[in-house]
């Protein structure tokens, strides 16, 4: 059954207008009054059957049915923070990591970084990457929507009792004496974790100080050099299933 996005509160009997993307979303599908789909908020696990009871030009009203809770996240919270790879990987990065089942997303630039962005730019990466998100939630079954935060320099991010509220902090590291992150995780496999990962060529040694001076610790993926969104993705496919 197709599923859609529709971030407005869900109640069964209601009947609503679906928002402007998902309308635009039923219509490409062609599909028709009377057949039924799936809804989803983005912020809890319920989603709803919905029947489709009018068609027009540019929207699509739909009954909201029976509701019914469907938990598909991951046991434990992880969120992601990384420097941005350049070119088209975000995208492909967001994509992979919200069916991974990631928490939220922080976007950093970093001293190596090649991609720097700020002002209304920024504003509509980040844009752009929520709807990356929300395509692919409707595409793996994900009732929950990542958050994707403001991009940041890393060392405001820092400073962001965010970055530092997670249990767990692991920073990836390329110094001789890193512990895999597998040996890491050690016995608590439901811990609330952060991980960042750095630009290619990692980050600087300043850099990864100012993160171990704040509890991040040094984690090795291995022998081989991973591209930094290839790397990050790893990272997070142990974390989730832990």
């Amino acid at each position: 059954m197709a599923r859609f996005y529709c971030p407005t509160p869900l109640h069964t009997g209601a009947l609503l207008d679906l928002p402007s993307g998902a309308a635009r979303h039923v219509q490409v599908l062609r599909l028709q009054p009377g057949q039924t789909i799936t809804l989803f908020n983005g912020n809890d696990a319920l989603e709803f059957d919905a029947i489709i009871v009018r068609m027009g030009r540019s929207d699509v009203q739909v009954q909201v049915g029976a509701e019914q809770r469907v938990e598909r996240q991951a046991a434990r919270n992880v969120h992601l923070a990384l420097a941005m790879p350049a070119n088209e990987r975000m995208d492909w990065l967001v994509e992979k990591a919200t069916e991974l089942g990631v928490s939220s997303i922080q976007p950093l630039m970093s001293e190596r970084s090649v991609l720097r962005l700020s002002g209304e730019r920024a504003d509509k990466k980040v844009q752009h990457w929520h709807s990356v998100a929300i395509a692919a939630c409707e595409q793996c079954g994900g009732n929950r929507v990542p958050t994707i935060h403001p991009v940041m320099p890393l060392a405001a991010w820092l400073q962001n009792p965010r970055a530092q509220g997670a249990h767990l902090r692991y920073v990836l590291s390329l110094r001789a004496g890193s512990r895999a992150l597998g040996a890491a995780l050690g016995a608590e496999p439901h811990a609330e974790a952060s991980f960042l990962c750095g630009p290619e060529g990692g980050l600087s040694e300043p850099e990864e100080a100012a993160c171990v001076a704040l509890g991040f610790a040094p984690v090795s993926l291995g022998e081989r050099v991973l591209r930094s969104e290839t790397a990050a993705l790893a990272a997070l496919a142990r974390l989730v299933t832990n």
